[in-house]
């Protein structure tokens, strides 16, 4: 079985921080994913998620990310089943988050002006050390001719 999701969306308020009575950090944040498509003469719609950051991922989005910043997430969809306040039996939907990474959105100046470090966070790294992404522009040269193509 596999169960693998991702997502780039807009965070939708200031993710929340907290540390679990065990002493590990997590931080619970919404993303709003616009839909692909859209009707003809009708607002584009948008789908919405929570996500749970754990230990130095969750370190990370709270360091590098506010509300209405673009993210993308890494990670598995959990869901856990409850009793909400009415008596009736619910069920809570989270992607818990492997990894995220910045979207190379341009900083709106409300972040930390600081120079941005590397492009993701994966919670896989045993230390706090960030990855930085390969560009793919640099892992290629440029052609001279297209003399050598077989098309």
């Amino acid at each position: 079985m596999y169960n693998k999701v991702i997502m780039m969306g807009r965070i939708c308020s200031d993710p929340e921080f907290k540390t679990t009575p065990n002493g590990v950090n997590v931080c619970t944040f919404r993303i709003a994913v616009d839909r692909r498509f859209q009707t003809q003469g009708e607002e584009r719609k948008a789908d919405f998620f929570n996500v749970a950051a754990w230990r130095q991922t969750g370190d990370f989005v709270r360091q590098y990310f506010g509300k209405g910043r673009m993210i993308l997430v890494e990670g598995e969809m959990q869901t856990r089943q409850y009793t909400d306040k009415n008596g009736n039996a619910a069920t809570w939907y989270e992607i818990n988050a492997e990894r995220v990474s910045f979207t190379g959105e341009k900083s709106s100046g409300t972040q930390t002006s600081a120079a941005q470090p590397a492009q993701d966070y994966s919670s896989n790294t045993s230390t706090a050390a960030q990855t930085p992404s390969a560009s793919p522009a640099s892992s290629f040269s440029q052609a001279d001719s297209d003399d050598d193509y077989p098309f």
